[in-house]
Formats: structure tokens, C-alpha cells, sequence
């Protein structure tokens, strides 16, 4: 899944309208994504872990 694809995901997920909202202890669906350095990163490969999601517009920043 891209990352503009993840971000509909997410966005539908909040309002509701295509993707009904998770049960607490539920798997996420995986994806696909970069990080923060631009390398490839799948949800699938941190299984087992704590994951934080954290993102935000590139509104006039460099990144």
C-alpha cells in the first residue's frame, strides 16, 4: 500500500465511511510505508513490537 493510500485508509477509517473502526486488541491491516530516513518499512516486519504512528503535513517544512 503507498502512503497516499494509507492516508485514505486512515482518513476513512476516522469518518467512518468505508472501513469500520477497530475492536480494541484487533489486528491492523498491514501496509506499507518509509520512514523517516526513506527506507521501505511494512507493518508485517514489526509484528510483536509496540508500534507509534506518527504523521503529520509537510506544510513548509523541508522533509
Amino acid at each position: 500500500m503507498s502512503l497516499s493510500g494509507f492516508v485514505k485508509l486512515v482518513t476513512n477509517s476516522l469518518f467512518r465511511t468505508k472501513f469500520p473502526m477497530r475492536a480494541a486488541g484487533e489486528r491492523a491491516p498491514d501496509f506499507s510505508t518509509t520512514d523517516h530516513e526513506g527506507r521501505p518499512l511494512r507493518l508485517s516486519d514489526l509484528r510483536g513490537r509496540y508500534v507509534v504512528l506518527w504523521f503529520f503535513p509537510k506544510a513548509d517544512t523541508p522533509g
